[in-house]
């Protein structure tokens, strides 16, 4: 398995979560060109996915928090100021998309089997011998964590975002951002403990 805290060096310091997309695409894009707009959704669609996906474990809400960070982008572009900002913009919406899905799945308690356990049930009685794998463990944990917390924890180990990327996607200071990634961090290790005791 590999480790999701390794990051290459190159990538935690390159604050976008994709291809370079040209500057003039995203200008073409905030002067309401739609195929432009759509491009820029192509370039970036899975890199959103993966953090909706990863904030809230749920693959039915990860898309839809995926189109609704996108939608929510096309409204709102005309106001995105400096276009080497796309990538932190993006990830900012699809945080607060992934914050208002998991507000509406306390409406509706819906739980999706993920396709990739569809095709391989366990046997009941071979299932119940082994123990819970780490990553069973950590996503167990990460799901009990409030989103903020799921976010600032994904944003920075899984996509590699330096604090300062933290701070813009969130709109805090870079001090609060470091302070809420400590204490995501310690939330997480209580979490693992008790998923570990069970």
């Amino acid at each position: 398995m590999v480790d999701r805290h390794q990051m290459d060096e190159r990538a935690r310091r390159d604050p976008r979560i994709g291809p370079a997309i040209d500057r003039s695409l995203i200008d073409r894009a905030r002067n309401g060109d739609l195929d432009a707009f759509e491009s820029i959704v192509r370039a970036r669609m899975d890199a959103v996915y993966r953090l909706t996906a990863a904030i809230l474990g749920d693959e039915a809400d990860a898309r839809d928090a995926a189109q609704e960070t996108f939608v929510a982008a096309w409204r709102e572009i005309r106001r995105l100021r400096e276009a080497e900002r796309l990538d932190a913009w993006l990830q900012r919406i699809a945080v607060n998309a992934a914050r208002q899905t998991l507000r509406s799945r306390g409406r509706r308690r819906v739980h999706e089997i993920p396709s990739s356990l569809i095709a391989s049930v366990p046997d009941p009685v071979s299932a119940a011998s082994t123990a819970p794998s780490d990553a069973a463990i950590l996503d167990a944990a990460l799901a009990r964590l409030p989103v903020d917390q799921r976010a600032i924890l994904v944003l920075h180990h899984l996509e590699g975002r330096p604090l300062a990327d933290l701070a813009a996607i969130l709109d805090v200071p870079i001090g609060t951002a470091k302070s809420r990634l400590f204490a995501a961090r310690r939330a997480l290790a209580a979490e693992i403990r008790a998923e570990e005791s069970r």
